[in-house]
């Protein structure tokens, strides 16, 4: 990639940079004299980052533009304030970061994981991107020895199965036709099934049932993986079509001068489906 000077930069990339640079201006000030700031640290901003994320993913479920761009703002001052910290790591630490190798670092790494833009590699679909990405991060290594070690943790489980899954399939591991993989959602849920006392739907062998369960909750996040469906985001959708309904019941009965204690499911079922046409 060929080396730009300042006299290559357009206007309008001159304005982005000096924005850029007032955010590290003002950061640098609170760092130096704000006393909340000054106290904080990788690991005390760690709660607040993930609060910041949640906020912006639900913006975009929402499709909230304005709250997108101030809950993008919020992300990227904490990015900013983590290389600060990093940048104040004494001389003797086991290792220092900045902004400018914060950015160079992700920079080299989207050159080298790209060899299709920036080298002679051939990818003209988006599966051959994915396969070449898992490939290279294997190779780079970083300690990780399977292609699943890049998975966090600390993922939230629906997230993690996409997420395990996507990477298997970078690695060609994967089945080939869609109707092989509604045909495992089946046999996951007569699995599942055979947990339950049929006549009374009671549990059988619980721990069993549970495993059986997260089986078929796994073959379930495959199947929506193929038919491109997020099956986070689908779910998340349900979470909050499910909140606006049941506060629709809830505010409408209270107005009717009706307590949800004393309804019968019936009369709740009214007060649902109204919601359900609004």
């Amino acid at each position: 990639m060929e080396t730009r000077t300042l006299a290559d930069i357009s206007p309008e990339r001159v304005e982005q940079l000096l924005a850029f640079d007032r955010l590290l201006n003002i950061m640098d000030d609170l760092r130096a004299k704000c006393p909340w700031d000054k106290k904080q640290t990788l690991e005390s901003l760690r709660h607040l980052t993930i609060e910041e994320t949640y906020e912006l993913s639900d913006a975009i479920l929402e499709n909230d533009l304005p709250e997108i761009e101030k809950e993008l703002g919020d992300l990227l001052l904490h990015m900013v304030f983590y290389a600060k910290i990093g940048s104040e790591m004494a001389n003797g630490a086991t290792y220092r970061f900045d902004i400018k190798s914060v950015l160079h670092g992700i920079c080299e790494k989207l050159i080298v994981r790209h060899p299709h833009i920036y080298g002679d590699v051939e990818a003209d679909t988006e599966e051959k991107v994915k396969q070449n990405w898992e490939q290279i991060k294997l190779k780079e290594g970083n300690g990780k020895k399977s292609v699943l070690g890049g998975v966090p943790q600390s993922l939230p489980a629906l997230v993690k199965a996409m997420r395990i899954q996507e990477k298997a399939r970078g690695a060609g591991f994967d089945w080939e036709e869609k109707q092989q993989v509604w045909e495992k959602v089946e046999e996951e849920m007569a699995e599942f099934k055979e947990h339950f006392n049929a006549e009374d739907n009671s549990v059988i062998d619980a721990e069993k049932a549970e495993g059986e369960f997260g089986d078929l909750l796994f073959s379930l996040v495959n199947y929506a993986r193929f038919i491109d469906i997020n099956p986070e985001t689908a779910l998340e959708r349900t979470n909050k079509k499910f909140i606006k309904r049941f506060n629709y019941l809830e505010s409408q009965s209270r107005a009717d001068g009706k307590q949800l204690h004393e309804m019968t499911l019936a009369e709740m079922d009214e007060y649902w489906n109204q919601a359900k046409k609004l």
